[in-house]
Formats: structure tokens, sequence, C-alpha cells
């Protein structure tokens, strides 16, 4: 079975990029770090991934080596990015759900900030450092794909890439459990504690429940996976830094009639490249329709409208008469 056109990735990630710009200024508004960590990090992902697959639709020349290493290490840092961030909402629902108060000062709220740039951040860098202690050669470029990082597949390997998404993601996924279980077990101090909870309302919370939820059944069997078969690949001793990296300068340059005849390769390049548009798309339809993003939509077009001269008309009973709404 061939794999989708080039140029259709192209367009569905250049839209994936674009709904998780639409919501980014509300949720940044209203302190909620996680969903925005975790919508610049798919929007990155998507806008990255739709340039290379424009730039190296067709070939695979070396043509901007600062690019690709810059490319190559954004795409390194996403392997545990959208986990850390998951693992970030699971964390404020969590405590949110077993509460007593909700955060009400500046100080809690600054500190809940720190603490989630620590893990949806501080992460995915200490994921790029590690990495490159089994980094194979500087990148390679996959027509049609663009540049990927390479790694040489040692049992250091596993620990310091492979394992990552699975440890982050199992973690979360005890938040989520348990955030679940309070959640139904104490809905009326639950109640109590959203009066309070700036940016937050039942419904959203249980939007980003299911969002968490949805990311963890990726990140989880997607993540065994890989370690199963490449382990299954065969797995070289580690022998030393200087013998990892000897050959680390190499670009090696790849046809997509090699890659796409490569049963697992071309199941990795399209598992990565997919599920980022997957996780914009799904972020959406869980937010880009919600009553709060109406209400944004409603007030984008109101001001537009205002502006080149249009106005919006509202009915009363069966009176013909009409009246301007203004702008929000």
């Amino acid at each position: 079975m061939s794999p989708p056109p080039n140029q259709l990735y192209s367009a569905l990630s250049f839209i994936g990029f674009v709904m998780c710009a639409i919501p980014f200024y509300w949720h940044l508004e209203a302190w909620n770090t996680a969903t925005c960590l975790f919508m610049i990090w798919t929007g990155l992902g998507c806008l990255m991934q739709c340039i290379n697959s424009i730039v190296w639709n067709g070939n695979m020349i070396n043509r901007a080596p600062v690019y690709c290493d810059i490319s190559t290490r954004i795409q390194v840092a996403l392997n545990v990015a959208i986990p850390a961030c998951s693992l970030c909402i699971n964390r404020r629902l969590y405590k949110i759900a077993t509460a007593n108060a909700a955060m009400t000062t500046n100080a809690d709220r600054r500190r809940a900030v720190i603490q989630d740039l620590l893990i949806g951040v501080g992460l995915p860098i200490l994921q790029i450092i590690s990495q490159y202690v089994v980094s194979s050669n500087r990148y390679n470029i996959y027509e049609d794909f663009g540049p990927a990082f390479a790694l040489v597949i040692t049992p250091l390997t596993f620990v310091l890439f492979y394992a990552w998404p699975v440890v982050v993601g199992t973690v979360s996924l005890f938040y989520c459990v348990t955030t679940i279980y309070a959640f139904y077990k104490c809905q009326r101090r639950f109640s109590r504690i959203m009066i309070h909870s700036q940016g937050l309302s039942r419904g959203r919370y249980v939007r980003l429940i299911a969002l968490s939820a949805t990311e963890i059944l990726g990140t989880i069997p997607f993540g065994t996976y890989f370690i199963v078969t490449n382990a299954e690949m065969g797995v070289q001793p580690w022998k030393s830094w200087a013998d990892t990296h000897s050959n680390y300068s190499e670009v090696n340059q790849v046809p997509s009639i090699v890659w796409e005849n490569d049963p697992y390769l071309a199941g990795a390049l399209g598992i990565f490249r997919w599920s980022l548009v997957a996780c914009a798309f799904i972020f959406f339809a869980f937010f880009g329709f919600a009553d709060e993003a109406r209400q944004h939509y409603r007030r984008v077009y109101m001001s537009i409208s205002s502006r080149i001269g249009f106005s919006t008309f509202t009915r009363h009973g069966s009176s013909d008469a009409t009246s301007s709404v203004p702008c929000a």
C-alpha cells in the first residue's frame, strides 16, 4: 500500500499548525500553561514538518545544514515534549480534583507555571542532550520527508531515548486515572472549587481529561512498539564514545524508493509526522468548537465587521426594526 501523497501531508500539517495557533491566545490569557505548551510543541512540529515536506519534496539535497540541525533537534525534543505536556495537564487536573481549594494567589499561579515549564520545556531539552550520546551521525535526509535524526541501537539507546515517552506516559496515566476517580467521587466539592478556578470551567476540565487520556492511549502503545521492534532488529554493544561518534559528520541521503520499501523505516517516519497532525486535529476537536471558542470567534467577527463597515443585526419579535450590535 503506497503512502498518502506528500502534497496532502503538506496541506494537512499546515492546517494542523493553524488549528494550534487559533486557540492559543485565550488559553495563554487564562494562565493555562500546560495547554499552551501542548499547542506550541504540536504547532511547531506541524509547521516544521510542513516546511520539510515542501522543501524536500522529490529530492534529498543537503541544501540547508543549519536548518537541518535545528529541525532534527526539535524532532528529538518532540519524542518526549507532547507526553510531557500531557503530564503537566494531568498534574494540574489531579491537584484540582484532590485539593480543598483552588489556586487563588498570583504566587500559586507563578509556582504552577514554573513547574509546568520545568516539565514541558526542561524534559525536551534533557532529551536533546541525552540523544546526542547515542546519535550515530549528524542527520539523515529522506526524500519527501526531509531531515531526520539518526541513532545507533545500543542498550544505552533504550535508556536515553526510547524509554522516555513510555515512562512519562505511565506517570501521566497514573495522574489521569486518579483524577477521573477523584472527579466522580467528589462532585460537590469539585463544583465549589471550579467557581474560584481562573480560566477553568467544568466543561474545559472534562475536555482536558479527554485530551490527555487520548494522548496517553497513543504514547504508551507507540513507545512500546518502538522499543520492541528495535530490540528485535538487533542491538549493538556499546563500545565507546569515540566509536559511536566516529562518523558523526556524515549526512546520509536516502531516496524515497529505498525508505518507503523498508517497512520499519516507513512506519517510523509515518507515525512520527502523522501523529503530529493527529494531535493538532484532536486538540482542535476538543477546544476549537467549545463555548469559549465560539465566543472568541464571535468577538473577532464583530470586531472585523465593525472595522470594514458591516453591521450585525438582531430582530426583536415580529418587529422589522434592526439594531447594530457593537464590537465586544
